[in-house]
């Protein structure tokens, strides 16, 4: 059992473990056993030492030190790492000589009682082992730091093998979605599924994924939200749901952007844009005292104080940094938004840019505590009531933590007709003339919405997003298990 040398390239440290492989197998060993019992997790054995134990345990071989005829190694498994020692004496010579067709990677399994060292490290007597799996590549010596960055995200497994902190976040956010469904569960919400294939993408702003069914003979898409199915629910009298969705946006990618992504949406009749709000302060600080046991976290060198929330009004903000006002034209917000250096594509100012200029509004606001905002223009939000007394404005609120948006909530509009006037609006401002790239109306939620949906509140909440402000993780990639990149040199 020996760690590889690092002088030697990848290629020589392969085909030495391939003739430790033959050397095992000429023996008469099986090189990837199958189920091995086990008493406990290394963690759990730790966490409740004692010495004279027998004890069975499975894991990664991470580290190995030979003493003549007695070696020490380092077991690690899914919980925890924990030092093993082996005997020749004790386990015998064949056995002991098996050790050194073993390599810092391979798994095994013990069995031996536990004692301490004399400088009081837990420790494993084995009595027996097993070869559980044997490692044909060499785990890198160092797999952290810029340089590597791309190479830990093509290859998650060895990340996760090597890194602690990087197997830590996505623990942290197993924790957090378990976290989410208790409290929405216990609040009476049910979750529930939704197309991911829709025949027509809609719910959300952005461009969509294209695919094609051959046994239907249509074209579909992957879906950009679910929100207009979620409330068909809520027309069939499912008056408080939720789903944690897959959202697929054919757009770009940045350490905030992922094509393919995590939201929660949730439902509740009979409640409003306030009643989100609520729901969404008392989820996030729940979710810090229950995973982090913390309302007050770190963010990017930023402290984020999760028991003061403010209010700011977007209608307010545009009007101070750039003279805009929901009545104003398209012509005059590009007009406005240039005169103050804001560079501008196109010939309209499309609702996903007017979305982006409200994170660099808002960014010095949000550094310091959780903020909501509200007063969004009706132009902006297809799916919203409008505020009361003010038809220009929609009662809805983004959230935005660390700088980024977080959520996105507001009074669900319910009313079919100027539902539908508002769809035929919003495809009259975004018709491209190009029949691939028209976006129909739903008319089967306008339907659904004929037969009575009763007055409600919609809450969007991205998972990835609140996992990286959660974990302090600068790049969504970091929150991901598998996150897109771009194709490698001679792919």
């Amino acid at each position: 059992m020996h760690a590889p040398e690092q002088s030697l390239d990848e290629n020589e440290l392969i085909r030495q473990r391939r003739t430790k492989l033959e050397n095992i197998s000429k023996k008469g060993i099986y090189a990837y056993g199958g189920r091995y019992e086990t008493t406990s997790t290394v963690k759990a054995l730790k966490d409740d030492f004692a010495e004279g134990k027998t004890v069975s345990l499975a894991g990664r071989i991470m580290a190995v030190r030979f003493h003549g005829k007695s070696s020490f190694c380092d077991i690690k498994d899914s919980t925890a790492r924990i030092q093993a020692y082996f005997k020749a004496d004790m386990i015998g010579a064949d056995l002991f000589a098996l050790l050194n067709d073993l390599d810092i990677g391979d798994f095994i399994g013990i069995k031996g009682d536990t004692f301490k060292t004399r400088t009081g490290e837990p420790t494993i007597v084995v009595k027996e082992f097993k070869i559980l799996a044997k490692s044909l590549r060499p785990l890198p010596e160092k797999w952290h730091g810029l340089k590597d960055v791309e190479t830990r995200y093509r290859q998650r497994y060895v990340d996760l093998i090597v890194n602690d902190d990087v197997k830590n976040v996505f623990v942290t956010r197993s924790r957090i979605v378990t976290e989410i469904r208790r409290f929405l569960d216990e609040k009476g919400f049910i979750e529930v599924e939704t197309p991911m294939m829709q025949s027509i993408p809609g719910g959300a702003a952005g461009k969509p994924f294209k695919t094609h069914h051959e046994a239907l003979g249509i074209d579909l898409y992957l879906r950009i939200a679910p929100e207009l199915y979620l409330k068909r629910l809520l027309v069939g009298g499912l008056g408080k749901v939720y789903e944690i969705n897959r959202n697929f946006r054919n757009e770009g990618i940045s350490i905030k952007h992922n094509p393919e992504f995590t939201m929660l949406e949730v439902y509740e009749s009979y409640s409003d844009c306030e009643g989100m709000m609520k729901l969404t302060e008392d989820l996030v600080k729940g979710l810090a005292e229950k995973v982090l046991g913390r309302t007050t976290i770190e963010y990017q060198g930023k402290t984020i104080d999760l028991s003061k929330w403010e209010r700011v009004s977007f209608a307010e903000l545009m009007d101070e940094q750039y003279g805009i006002k929901p009545a104003d034209s398209h012509a005059e917000w590009i007009r406005k938004l240039k005169s103050k250096g804001v560079e501008m594509e196109g010939k309209d100012v499309t609702r996903t840019q007017i979305i982006n200029i409200v994170g660099d509004l808002v960014e010095p606001k949000a550094a310091g505590h959780p903020v909501f905002v509200v007063d969004m223009f009706k132009e902006l939000c297809p799916l919203a009531k409008v505020k009361p007394g003010n038809p220009d404005l929609t009662d809805r609120f983004e959230l935005y933590m660390g700088g980024m948006e977080i959520a996105n909530a507001y009074s669900e509009l319910n009313d079919p007709t100027e539902q539908r006037k508002r769809f035929e609006d919003e495809l009259a401002n975004t018709q491209t003339g190009k029949s691939a790239d028209k976006k129909n109306i739903d008319d089967d939620f306008v339907t659904a919405l004929e037969y009575g949906m009763p007055p409600a509140g919609g809450l969007g909440i991205g998972i990835d997003r609140l996992v990286m402000i959660l974990t302090n993780s600068a790049s969504i990639r970091d929150v991901i298990l598998f996150p897109q990149l771009k194709p490698q040199a001679g792919q």
